[in-house]
């Protein structure tokens, strides 16, 4: 079994009193003290800070970077305005989804931030770029931090002024105490907040000094899973693998109308055909989200059937829990696309029946700046 590796601050985790988990590889956070319920709310009150550098973060240069990364992602990267990033995926040639990531335009190159699952996979991928001279360069030496919630903002003004002029999807570089920040106002929790690349030898400094505003908590990955799941926002490897496509996953909104069938620049990704005739035809089945009756969360695996007693399995749960702000359990799994809001479904949990009902995403309204 490979050895799991370590981020810039699993000292300070442990000194904050973390449970230590393996996470794709890597030895995680999962919970701090105060436990995955109060620093989710803490999250959705004040302020929480995530340690991300287990995912991979990759810059990729030369002239006409963006069209050729435009043939492995079915984006509009070539009209990406400096400054901004966006949401993509990877497709492979079946029209299924390899990983999602965060593309930003840095003027003279783009940053992309992937799954710490998919990292190797993803830049072995990206390598099929060289042939046409574009560099990747994987970035090994910086931290990721992401500060989350609505006190996000004025906790980090006060130590990075400028920073509250981001607008969400913006990117830009701040200098702090002397080392450069690449900072974009984004992350993966419904709230509004940053994510934050930072030179390694500084990330423990940063982290601390987040921390020592009054607003700011440590949260771990469990926190992290019901934060996402609340947005409504998809999980590679749950709600999303190498055998869904982007409509299936409900992403179908991350390809515009300019790579689809009659657009300025339509297909020329992996997979484009079997993709471009989901989006035109629209797809059988589609991610939607759950609530379930009662209190107990219905999980992952658990199967959804079309009645209360006999019936057909529908669908599969890919992720589900409880939901601390919602105030009850959650869950989202892939059906067929003709169901509508408010249809109540049934989800079998150890031996029994439980109604559940369609409900529109996400569970909890976003609060980005625009």
């Amino acid at each position: 079994m490979a050895e799991l590796r370590r981020t810039m601050l699993y000292d300070l985790h442990l000194s904050r009193g973390a449970k230590m988990v393996p996470f794709a590889g890597w030895e995680m956070p999962v919970q701090y003290p105060m436990g995955v319920l109060n620093e989710h709310l803490h999250t959705r009150a004040h302020a929480g800070l995530f340690d991300v550098s287990h995912m991979g973060q990759v810059i990729l240069r030369g002239p006409g970077a963006a069209e050729a990364l435009e043939t492995l992602v079915p984006a509009d990267i070539v009209g990406l305005a400096e400054g901004r990033q966006r949401y993509g995926l990877f497709t492979n040639d079946a029209g299924g989804i390899l990983d999602d990531q965060m593309i930003a335009n840095k003027g003279d190159h783009l940053f992309l931030v992937v799954n710490a699952a998919c990292a190797e996979q993803d830049i072995a991928h990206l390598r099929r770029l060289e042939a046409a001279g574009i560099s990747v360069e994987p970035v090994t030496d910086r931290g990721l931090l992401a500060l989350q919630g609505p006190e996000a903002e004025a906790v980090l003004a006060r130590l990075v002024p400028g920073t509250q002029a981001m607008k969400f999807m913006d990117v830009a570089e701040f200098d702090w105490q002397g080392a450069t920040l690449w900072v974009s106002r984004s992350g993966y929790t419904g709230e509004d907040g940053f994510e934050i690349s930072v030179p390694g030898d500084r990330a423990v400094a940063l982290a601390e000094a987040l921390l020592a505003e009054p607003e700011v908590a440590p949260i771990g990955l469990g926190a992290r899973d019901s934060l996402r799941l609340e947005a409504g926002m998809p999980l590679y490897g749950h709600d999303m693998d190498a055998t869904t496509l982007p409509g299936e996953a409900g992403l179908g909104w991350s390809i515009p109308k300019l790579r689809r069938t009659g657009g300025a620049r339509a297909g020329g990704f992996p997979g484009a055909g079997p993709i471009l005739q989901e989006l035109a035809q629209g797809p059988a089945r589609s991610r939607m989200g759950l609530r379930p009756e009662g209190r107990a969360p219905i999980r992952e695996g658990v199967e959804i059937f079309d009645a209360a007693e006999a019936g057909a399995a529908i669908g599969t749960v890919c992720s589900g829990g409880f939901g601390p702000s919602v105030g009850g359990p959650v869950a989202m799994a892939v059906l067929p696309a003709g169901l509508a809001p408010g249809a109540t479904l049934w989800a079998e949990l150890r031996g029994k029946r439980i109604p559940v009902t369609i409900t529109p995403l996400p569970f909890h309204k976003p609060s980005y700046k625009r």
